[in-house]
């Protein structure tokens, strides 16, 4: 690719193939027969990733995946419910406020943002809390990388008789998650991370007899899953406008992705490209903020340069300038970048990001390497 088109080291948006992109060349009508089939074409395969056709329906959703996550949360808890949130990072926080500006009764936990929640916080928390209705988690926090533990927080909260919602914004299709092993109330993803679609619409894995109940909960029209998915299974169609390109874009990456052997491929195409980042990083003496214990191969938080030349704007501009979009850091007691793992690209591609990279601080002077 070109300087003019670069390479996207980000969480979403991120570099996609130009397949993906050719199929946004047609224009559907949003109540056309092929495009419902596209649609529940679509489903079909998101479902099967999680292995939740028996007990989940896939619902989309209009949007970005704050949207989605939204929706689950106002659709499924019910308005007397009260959600514990767990946090580690600024998208646990955004989970909390938006149960915040629903009106939905919450509780946080928050750890330190390279620290993972543990099911014996839950299990502890669930225990001095009998009102908590439903936990919600963050599975791969996208503000640092870290993995949370969710299979064993999963199991704790079933233990207890309470619902799951989980974030898995930045892992679903990369990690595994079966909704027949791990129990959850809705997991909740969307089209631009690791299935390497183009941003634009999010979706919800609700558990069926979960949204059979959610009627009337919801506080939005636009966002209620539980009509959204009545009206789609009684007419084929979304209720209002759909966005048509990035779902046929969706649809493509998903061939693609099945294509590439599916979940195992591309978790070990991204576990390669975070190895030749961590690696080649490594050799420039930058640090990673993460332990490799806790670190998911999606996106990775790197401690700024201490030289006072080093600004996080002209290393931007300059590593922009040779091909390569990197990502600001998230974190708010500590100068950090971030390099995602995610999206159209190959372990080659991420050493010659890292070559640029170290260039850069070169011609900034502050790498003597």
């Amino acid at each position: 690719m070109s300087a003019v088109e670069p390479i996207l080291l980000t969480p979403g948006p991120l570099t996609t193939s130009a397949r993906t992109r050719q199929a946004m060349m047609i224009d559907w009508g949003s109540w056309d027969d092929r495009f419902n089939q596209l649609t529940a074409s679509l489903c079909e395969q998101l479902l099967a990733i999680v292995n939740g056709a028996a007990t989940h329906h896939c619902v989309p959703l209009q949007g970005s995946g704050t949207f989605a996550v939204e929706a689950a949360i106002g659709t499924l808890v019910p308005r007397d419910g009260k959600v514990l949130v767990l946090i580690n990072g600024a998208y646990g926080k955004r989970l909390a406020k938006i149960c915040e500006v629903l009106g939905r009764s919450f509780s946080t936990f928050e750890t330190a943002e390279d620290e993972p929640t543990t099911a014996a916080d839950v299990d502890r928390l669930l225990r001095a809390d009998n009102g908590i209705t439903h936990v919600a988690l963050i599975h791969c926090e996208t503000s640092t990388g870290i993995l949370n533990p969710l299979p064993e927080i999963a199991q704790v909260v079933a233990e207890h008789g309470k619902r799951l919602i989980i974030d898995a914004m930045s892992s679903f299709g990369a990690l595994p998650v079966d909704a027949q092993q791990v129990p959850f109330d809705a997991l909740i993803a969307a089209s631009g991370k690791c299935l390497e679609g183009v941003p634009g619409m999010g979706f919800v894995f609700a558990r069926k007899e979960s949204l059979a109940s959610a009627a009337g909960n919801s506080h939005s029209l636009a966002m209620d899953l539980q009509d959204q998915h009545a009206y789609m299974a009684k007419t084929g169609q979304w209720r209002f406008t759909p966005p048509t390109h990035v779902v046929a874009a969706l649809h493509e990456a998903l061939l693609q992705y099945n294509e590439e052997g599916g979940l195992p491929a591309r978790h070990e195409r991204y576990a390669a490209n975070c190895q030749a980042l961590m690696e080649e990083m490594g050799n420039l003496g930058l640090r990673s903020f993460l332990p490799t214990a806790i670190q998911a191969p999606i996106i990775a938080t790197f401690h700024a340069p201490k030289d006072p030349r080093y600004q996080f704007k002209e290393f931007y501009e300059r590593v922009k300038a040779k091909g390569y979009i990197l990502y600001p850091g998230k974190l708010t007691q500590v100068e950090t970048f971030r390099v995602g793992c995610i999206g159209h690209v190959q372990p080659a591609e991420m050493r010659e990001a890292v070559a640029a990279i170290g260039e850069v601080l070169r011609e900034m002077e502050v790498l003597d390497i």
